[in-house]
C-alpha cells in the first residue's frame, strides 16, 4: 500500500479526554488536556504540557499541583465546554453535573463524576516550544468504589471512558485482548 508523506506534526491518536482541576476549593478551574499521559512507574509520574496563555498554566504554575480526572461518556459535554471556554470568565464548576470536592492529598479539587482522579504535584516545568510539559509525581489515585469487584479489582470498562482522535471524540469500545496474550501458553 503506498504511503503519503506529511510534514511532521501531532499525529498520535487516540488521545485521553483529560479533565484537569486546578486551583483551591474556593477558586478552582478545570480545562481540558489531551496532551497527558504516564512517563514513569516508579515512582508514579504523569505529565500535562500547556501553552503558557491558557488561564490554567499560571494557576498550576503557582500552586506546583492539579488533579487529571478522567473523562466519562456522561462528561463528555462538560469537558468539550471546559476545553474551549476560559476560566477567566466563568467559574466552571458552576456548570450541571461537576462537582468539585476535596482531594486527599492536594488543596486542588477533584470532580467527584469521574471515576478516577490523579493527585499530580509538579515535579518541573519543560519549555518545548508551543508549549510547556509539567513533569508531576502522582500522590494519590482515586478510584470510584462501584469500579471495584468483591476482591478490590479495578473494572474500568464499566467507567464508559472517552477519547479523542483527530478532533472528534469516541467512546472505548470492546475488549480485544489482554496484555501478554500473544505469548500465553493455551
Amino acid at each position: 500500500m503506498a504511503k503519503h508523506i506529511w510534514k511532521a506534526g501531532t499525529m498520535l491518536y487516540p488521545l485521553p479526554v483529560a479533565m484537569v482541576s486546578c486551583g483551591t476549593m474556593e477558586k478552582s478551574n478545570i480545562m481540558t488536556a489531551a496532551w497527558t499521559g504516564i512517563i514513569n512507574s516508579d515512582p508514579p509520574m504523569t505529565y500535562i504540557s500547556l501553552r503558557p496563555e491558557r488561564y490554567s498554566y499560571g494557576i498550576i504554575k503557582e500552586a506546583g499541583e492539579f488533579v487529571i480526572n478522567l473523562t466519562t461518556e456522561r462528561l463528555l459535554w462538560n469537558a468539550d465546554f471546559c476545553g474551549v471556554k476560559t476560566g477567566r470568565d466563568r467559574r466552571k464548576f458552576s456548570l450541571p453535573g461537576l462537582t468539585a470536592v476535596k482531594a486527599s492529598q492536594l488543596d486542588a479539587p477533584m470532580i467527584a463524576e469521574s471515576p478516577v482522579n490523579l493527585e499530580c504535584v509538579v515535579d518541573k516545568i519543560m519549555p518545548l516550544g508551543s508549549h510547556d510539559m509539567f513533569v508531576s509525581k502522582i500522590v494519590a489515585v482515586n478510584v470510584n468504589e462501584d469500579l471495584l469487584d468483591a476482591k478490590g479489582v479495578l473494572h474500568l470498562e464499566k467507567a464508559a471512558l472517552i477519547v479523542t482522535s483527530h478532533g472528534s471524540y469516541y467512546a472505548l469500545g470492546r475488549r480485544l485482548g489482554t496484555f501478554g496474550y500473544s505469548v500465553k501458553k493455551k
